[in-house]
């Protein structure tokens, strides 16, 4: 058995508690930007970048640059494959699952 991409990045990305809080500050299709986050979570700028990178790589998140300012919101496409394969990857291995 092996993962997918999406399905490791999926599992990266969660498996930190400050990337978890991070995604529940997203709701529909809300947008923040790095200090935004920062903020809200009472975290370092350059830390709270590092999280949201991360998730951005790991699909979980999409970035759209406006001038200076980084804005990021949740990609349901990149969560929604993620899971489909993680969940076939599990049902291979583990049929019961």
């Amino acid at each position: 058995m092996e993962l997918t991409e999406a399905a490791r990045g999926l599992l990266k990305a969660l498996a930190s508690e400050t990337r978890q809080q991070i995604m529940f500050l997203f709701s529909g299709e809300m947008e923040l930007t790095v200090n935004q986050v920062a903020e809200r979570l009472g975290l370092a700028q350059s830390a709270t970048s590092t999280h949201l990178a991360t998730l951005r790589d790991s699909g979980v998140l999409l970035a759209r640059r406006e001038w200076k300012t980084v804005y990021y919101r949740v990609n349901p496409q990149g969560i929604d494959q993620a899971l489909t394969d993680l969940r076939a990857a599990l049902q291979s291995c583990c049929p019961s699952c």
